[in-house]
């Protein structure tokens, strides 16, 4: 059976502006479906272990989706998300593919982190499978390649666009534009129609733009692990 390990943002703050954030629920929940009816192994882990934070409009009834009222009735799935493996407990030699959901947590907790970017290392030093969504695309902000260069230089990437970050009003709350930042550190970053699907493969590196990437990327994913 292939495993597949998702590490989550345990960060709720967003920012200075008094409003919560975390993961973005349907990021989680659709690709979680989407494998374990593939017969693939989900874990899911977080920055912090236990308890994973939920950005709270992704809760809200304009942004639930069928598969995240499905994942928040799933025992299974809820006990996943309430009880996240710290990243100290995480053995990454247990997993074929590494997946990095958004929300907008990853901006603060995702970026000048060894003890995850050691955890992302593993997969990239062993070239196995490597997914990332919206703003969980921010962990490869750090990540360096084999040969000792920035990981993301050279290689085709999406995430959330600078236009997204403006539409939600958040372009001067989170510490950094995300489609900047790997523009500047030599990423070929493209991009879709703002807040549609659209999904970046790379060899064994997945990217999706946006929350309605999730599905998708999530097909990517089982197409890279039954490759």
């Amino acid at each position: 059976m292939k495993r597949v390990l998702f590490i989550t943002t345990s960060h709720n703050n967003l920012g200075e502006s008094g409003l919560k954030t975390g993961v973005w629920l349907e990021e989680v929940a659709t690709p979680y479906f989407r494998l374990i009816e593939e017969s693939i192994h989900v874990e899911i882990a977080s920055v912090e272990g236990g308890n994973i934070p939920i950005d709270p409009i992704s809760e809200s009834e304009d942004w639930m989706t069928e598969d995240t009222i499905r994942f928040k009735g799933d025992k299974t799935a809820m006990f996943l998300m309430n009880t996240s493996l710290r990243l100290d407990e995480v053995n990454p030699s247990a997993y074929d593919l590494v997946y990095f959901p958004g929300g907008h947590g990853p901006m603060w907790d995702f970026v000048n982190n060894p003890l995850l970017n050691n955890t992302l290392q593993h997969f990239i030093q062993e070239e196995k499978g490597i997914a990332a969504m919206c703003h969980g695309v921010s962990v490869l902000v750090d990540a360096v390649a084999p040969n000792g260069n920035v990981f993301v230089k050279g290689r085709k990437i999406t995430s959330f666009a600078d236009s997204e970050e403006i539409g939600v009003g958040a372009e001067k709350v989170v510490p950094f534009l995300l489609e900047s930042k790997l523009t500047a550190l030599g990423g070929i970053y493209s991009k879709g129609k703002d807040f549609s699907s659209y999904t970046v493969v790379d060899k064994n590196l997945i990217t999706g733009q946006n929350p309605a990437s999730a599905s998708s990327v999530a097909i990517k994913m089982i197409d890279l692990l039954n490759a």
